[in-house]
């Protein structure tokens, strides 16, 4: 005789304990505090605001050239503030702004790679960090905690902050 229960679908999570959400709200406050400091070391040791690095980093991780409004979009600033950023990231010489376009009217914007010696230099302790740490996991270990950043980072991604 055939079951009448629903077989289990493989987008079905489990239920997470409000304890268990509450540790990896406290680690992943944890995470970001610590980055925060870092970032804001860096930017301080660069003459940056933070936002600016903020904006290094979309920049960086952008798969396409990116453009000033998507860069105002993804960080909810106005289009000045997002200028201004611009200004004095192309001043200490951490991108360049380009009219790439058959339309010049776009802008796009680029990381200098020269640039990236600072950054790799400054945020290699962060690199060794994150490499001894993840030496305590194995393979299938990391596999989950990647596929769960993924995860919340899409999550994340969906959500829309007010614009300043």
């Amino acid at each position: 005789m055939a079951s009448t229960e629903e077989p289990e679908t493989r987008d079905a999570a489990p239920e997470c304990a409000p304890a268990d959400l509450q540790r990896f709200a406290v680690e992943l406050r944890r995470t970001n505090g610590e980055i925060n400091r870092l970032v804001h070391g860096f930017a301080l040791a660069q003459g940056l605001h933070p936002t600016d690095v903020q904006a290094l980093s979309v920049v960086l991780d952008s798969p396409e050239p990116l453009t000033p409004g998507r860069l105002r979009e993804h960080l909810g600033l106005t289009s000045g503030a997002v200028t201004a950023c611009l200004d004095r990231l192309e001043r200490a010489g951490h991108i360049r702004r380009a009219r790439e376009s058959p339309d010049r009217r776009i802008v796009h914007v680029h990381y200098v790679e020269g640039a990236r010696a600072a950054a790799r230099s400054y945020f290699m302790p962060l690199a060794q960090a994150a490499e001894r740490a993840l030496l305590r996991f194995d393979e299938e270990e990391l596999d989950v905690a990647l596929r769960f950043l993924s995860a919340l980072n899409e999550e994340l991604g969906e959500l829309r902050v007010p614009r300043r």
